[in-house]
């Protein structure tokens, strides 16, 4: 069968900067709030905004201080990469490596310097840079002197950034995105937002005056990228997976459309360039009064994406019978219960391939504009077999059911640019902060305590990927 994947698919994988990088303090850069998740009990109460905490505590182990060390062997991973024939590498800016404390006045030069390098070495192997500015980290002086985004300051620190790396790597970067998945701010706020919420205040309050800072900034992101940078592509993203509902009461259907609307609402703003009215009347009755200063509707207006960068692991499901709800699924951050006709990850996420394909055509059918999957994968337990291999029949599986369900979408007419598979080398867990929950077609020795030799070595899914993206998505099995 003949590929339908355009000639210029860009095939790759994505990673985040506190995710590989370790050298935490390395070289001027700041702290950051992920430097402060450790794999303690505090970790996931600290993502929910419930602890105030700004220095890291010694009797605690931290996975983001030395993650897989790509700081300091970037070389020796890319060169894999290269070997595996990716076209495409997503990765992000570590924001406090370029301003240590976010309000700096000058930008950290051994920080710009870093992403010079990286960025110089894909481009001798051909491999096309997609850039986060903000992945999961933000300056931990943000946090502590201005509250991070529940202060409209922070916009005009995030602008600076962004002019500055856009500035600094026009020549370089073509596609960025602005904000990763940028409705988690709703489920995880410290982790995409920095916010710690006080005593007596009104969270929902407090995540969409965030919000609505966090859309500011993207559109003037935006705006300075395609001033600085001839041709910049510039997306948004979205943590993706349509909510099926349970049964088809209408009760089930419209609270399915409800809970898919708390994500669509930020990619319709920039996307669409202005509040849905559905957003309005929720902020109407829940007493929620956003601060929208003077000119910020028509910025956001003017300065919408140029596509739409989605991450799809699983869809969810939802239900309004309250025994139906008892029945949940374990370990997703997305509320779901469980859907009896998938199957689920040792981590509790449904699989759902055709799921993949519903996601994409609900994206285009609702945006019109080009998409780009920069995350899919499996995360999973990867045992050495007896010939010292590790045979990930399962993680390849996965992707290859999810790459037809791309395909069948290519066939309904959706644009998709490319598909950056999370993540091409084993990395620290956003969620958990694990490493046996591995995602890699690279295996990295190191397990959930830091102990192991960082030595890389490849799966069986790295000579599949490599057919994969050789034949352009025509041998997939």
């Amino acid at each position: 069968m003949t590929t339908i994947f355009p000639k210029d698919f860009l095939w790759g994988g994505a990673v985040a900067a506190n995710q590989v990088e370790g050298a935490y303090l390395k070289d001027g850069k700041g702290l950051t709030t992920v430097d402060l998740l450790s794999t303690g009990e505090k970790r996931f109460p600290m993502m929910f905004g419930e602890i105030e905490n700004y220095t890291p505590d010694k009797k605690e182990f931290y996975p983001s201080h030395e993650a897989i060390d790509f700081y300091h062997r970037y070389k020796e991973d890319i060169a894999l990469f290269a070997e595996m024939g990716l076209k495409s590498f997503r990765l992000s800016i570590s924001w406090a490596r370029i301003f240590p404390n976010g309000d700096d006045n000058q930008p950290n030069e051994a920080g710009l310097q870093f992403f010079d390098n990286v960025f110089d070495e894909l481009i001798k192997y051909g491999i096309e840079p997609v850039v986060t500015l903000a992945h999961f980290d933000i300056p931990v002086h943000l946090v502590k002197e201005y509250g991070s985004w529940k202060n409209r300051k922070v916009v005009d620190f995030f602008e600076k950034y962004a002019k500055t790396v856009f500035t600094r790597y026009k020549d370089k970067v073509k596609y960025w995105l602005t904000f990763n998945e940028i409705n988690m701010l709703l489920h995880l706020p410290y982790v995409e937002a920095g916010l710690i919420f006080k005593e007596g205040e009104d969270k929902q309050q407090v995540m969409y005056q965030a919000a609505h800072h966090q859309l500011v900034a993207s559109a003037l992101a935006v705006k300075a990228g395609h001033e600085i940078i001839p041709g910049a592509q510039i997306g948004c993203m979205l943590a993706a997976g349509m909510t099926y509902p349970y049964a088809c009461n209408p009760d089930d259907v419209q609270k399915a459309m409800d809970q898919d609307r708390e994500s669509f609402f930020f990619i319709d703003v920039q996307s669409r360039g202005k509040y849905p009215g559905y957003a309005k009347r929720f902020f109407e009755e829940n007493n929620i009064e956003l601060k929208i200063a003077a000119g910020d509707e028509e910025l956001l207006k003017e300065n919408t994406v140029d596509y739409i960068g989605f991450s799809y692991y699983s869809s969810r499901t939802t239900s309004t019978d309250p025994d139906i709800l008892k029945n949940h699924t374990a370990g997703n951050v997305f509320d779901s219960i469980t859907n009896p006709y998938l199957e689920a990850s040792e981590w509790g996420w449904t699989i759902d391939p055709k799921g993949f394909r519903i996601t994409a055509n609900q994206l285009n059918d609702r945006y019109q504009k080009p998409l780009f999957v920069v995350e899919n994968g499996l995360g999973a337990i990867d045992q050495f077999g007896q010939d010292k291999e590790i045979n990930d029949e399962y993680r390849i599986a996965y992707l290859r059911e999810h790459i037809k369900q791309m395909e069948e979408a290519l066939k309904d007419g959706v644009e998709i640019i490319g598909y950056t598979s999370w993540g091409p080398i084993d990395i620290v867990s956003a969620s958990t902060g694990e490493m046996k929950k591995r995602y890699g077609y690279i295996y990295v020795d190191r397990d959930n305590q830091g102990n192991g030799t960082l030595n890389r070595s490849k799966k069986k899914s790295f000579h599949w990927y490599k057919q994969v993206i050789e034949s352009n998505g025509e041998n997939i099995e």
